[in-house]
């Protein structure tokens, strides 16, 4: 069990995967997320419910998001079929789940809802909740109370039902210490190699066994089908040359973004805030304008003050009690007009009314650390982002007419080319796999070898085959797959009936040495390694082969032995001479892991829950429509 719950946690695509399923998963996007579905085709049916192909692709979009922000530059996993599979299984085992709450009833009161939202690290400031934080985050993402607060309060109802399942899987301290015994355990290893190349010298083909073998096998021993190509390759990159940037543009792009060139500069402010809630009549505005003017008049007389007036008329509950301090920020932390404000005064100055959406401000100014970066040290770099923007804009532009002209003048491409000043280069022969791996492109590579790109010698769809760059293609020549002459593949069918025949030699020794070691008996002339203490996180430089045997080998008599095939390199003899079988002596260790244990089998759990949802209700999945989607 432990084995399969590792191998299940490991590789690329368990996380990606997890990195759609955290809660709350509602905070950023959820508005248009949901404004999307229904209006659209269904792309799967799960029990009357739907899940549509907007669905399907703001959750693909959602996930391009959350790669490029993590500085992910290929996205080509974007178009594996068992991704696209795994985040369309997430949106089903998703609406199962939220199926199954309705049905039987799960509540979250409000008070549970206001208790979750305002312990979210992302409206707190100073460890409490900031309601001007929470509007200002709300009002970013275009959302309102109440869609957001709806879809975090049905996020809840699918945590309770997961957490629920996970609660119940308990584990016994004396079956949690037995399996961590064997989970922690160490094994003292030693490995011999009985390898087929040392019985090569031993075999002798014959012509007639060659001839055989190519006549049996004819239909495999083929050349692949390949193609010559033209394409026409358009990307921002090669736009680069002919952008030009002024320095006006480039001052505008350092005052518009102060906050990335701030260096290490923080500022302390204290604050207070009058209120005029959202969406004001402009009666209430005007009613907070004159009671905020009344506050600034005393607090001009009396700055020294500043703290005792705002625990007396702040409305901000996450500063008031602070006397109205908000702590060290950087630019950008704050809405625009406050951020402007504190970083253009000097310490110790007291602002005039600073409006923002959440009311008027009275600011003071407090601290100053550290010191932003000049307009000179970054204009290099202001002038090559602005210049690659512009080149990104330029393609982003071009990108639609090229496509248009690439599938309007199908029968050629140097309509594209001569449109965008672009050559039309051409390929040696390619087979499908050579198409794939040097553009990069499944996509590409289907596109090629397609009958109206193959047969029709039309040009292909232009297809994004990087970070803004684009690529079109028509086949010039095309080779069918056909069988190889005899005399192309004669000495690599000896090689090989020399490697299989010497591997089977080396298999038997390998086999008979085994059941000799494990009678208790020596075998000679087998060079054991040095042998080398292991556990299953560190295999202390033993192959992979290896260590999935070292583990399955009996230790009831020591030493223990096992032997595996190795494919054609022959033979592996696996030796265990000691075992370390100790829970970590350190209480918060053995703690720890008995914590991962419980963690993992909660997981099988939820996993169960999810099948058994899955089997009693009804899913159907438009396969076509999703290998269309996956197309694109």
């Amino acid at each position: 069990m432990l084995e399969a719950i590792r191998e299940r946690t490991k590789g690329w695509l368990a996380k990606v995967i997890l990195a759609l399923i955290t809660v709350p998963f509602a905070l950023f996007g959820i508005d248009q997320y949901l404004q999307g579905a229904g209006s659209n085709v269904p792309i799967a049916k799960i029990d009357g419910d739907v899940i549509t192909v907007q669905e399907y692709g703001n959750s693909l979009q959602n996930l391009r998001n959350r790669l490029q922000s993590e500085g992910q530059t290929d996205l080509s996993i974007l178009d594996r079929p068992e991704l696209r599979q795994s985040v369309l299984d997430k949106l089903i085992n998703d609406k199962l789940l939220n199926l199954e709450v309705k049905r039987a009833n799960f509540n979250i009161s409000d008070e549970q809802l206001s208790q979750y939202i305002t312990s979210m690290p992302e409206f707190n400031r100073d460890g409490k909740f900031s309601e001007e934080i929470y509007y200002q985050i709300l009002t970013q993402n275009r959302m309102t109370l109440k869609e957001f607060e709806g879809a975090i309060r049905q996020d809840l109802k699918a945590q309770q039902a997961r957490e629920g399942f996970a609660s119940l899987a308990y584990v016994p301290d004396s079956l949690a210490e037995q399996t961590l015994k064997a989970e922690l355990q160490s094994r003292e290893v030693s490995v011999a190699e009985i390898k087929t190349a040392d019985f090569l010298s031993q075999v002798k083909i014959e012509p007639a066994q060659v001839k055989e073998y190519y006549e049996k096998n004819k239909d495999k021993l083929r050349t692949p089908e390949q193609v010559q190509l033209e394409f026409v390759f358009m990307a921002a990159n090669t736009l680069l040359p002919g952008m030009q940037v002024t320095e006006d543009e480039i001052r505008k792009f350092y005052a518009d973004n102060a906050d990335k060139f701030q260096g290490d500069e923080q500022r302390r402010a204290s604050h207070i805030l009058i209120g005029f809630g959202v969406s004001p009549t402009p009666e209430a505005k005007e009613e907070a304008r004159k009671k905020a003017e009344q506050v600034l008049a005393e607090v001009k007389s009396n700055s020294d003050q500043f703290a005792e007036l705002a625990k007396k008329y702040s409305q901000d509950p996450g500063s008031a009690g602070n006397g109205g301090d908000l702590g060290m920020f950087g630019r950008g932390v704050m809405v625009k007009s406050f951020d402007d404000a504190v970083f253009s005064m000097t310490p110790g100055a007291v602002s005039d009314l600073v409006e923002s959406e959440f009311g008027y401000h009275i600011i003071k100014l407090t601290e100053i650390s550290g010191e932003s970066q000049s307009f000179e040290s970054v204009k290099p770099q202001i002038r090559g982002e602005l210049i690659y923007q512009k080149a990104v804009a330029k393609f982003t532009e071009q990108a639609e007419d090229f496509s248009n002209i690439v599938y309007e003048q199908s029968t050629s491409l140097e309509p594209a080319a001569k449109a965008f000043g672009l050559e039309v280069q051409r390929t040696p022969w390619m087979s499908r796999e050579d198409v794939a791996k040097v553009f990069k492109s499944d996509k590409m590579r289907d596109m090629v070898f397609s009958d109206d790109v193959l047969k029709e010698g039309r040009n292909s769809e232009a297809v994004e085959v990087g970070p803004n760059s684009l690529m079109a293609a028509r086949v010039v020549e095309h080779k069918p797959s056909a069988p190889k002459a005899f005399e192309e593949v004669q000495a690599g069918i000896e090689d090989f009936l020399k490697l299989e025949q010497a591997a089977k030699l080396a298999i038997k020794k390998g086999e008979e040495a085994l059941a000799e070691l494990r009678q208790g008996k020596s075998v000679k002339d087998l060079d054991w390694i040095p042998p080398v203490l292991v556990d299953r996180k560190n295999a202390q430089g033993l192959t992979e082969l290896t260590m999935s045997n070292a583990f399955k080998v009996d230790t009831d008599k020591l030493p223990g032995y096992a032997g595996v095939a190795d494919a054609n390199k022959g033979f592996l003899l696996i030796k265990v001479s000691a075992v370390e079988a100790a829970l970590p002596e350190d209480e918060n260790e053995r703690q720890m892991a008995k914590v991962e244990l419980q963690t993992a089998l909660a997981a099988e759990y939820v996993d169960a829950y999810l099948k058994s949802l899955r089997s009693k209700n009804k899913v159907t999945i438009n396969q076509q429509l999703l290998q269309s989607s996956s197309a694109n």
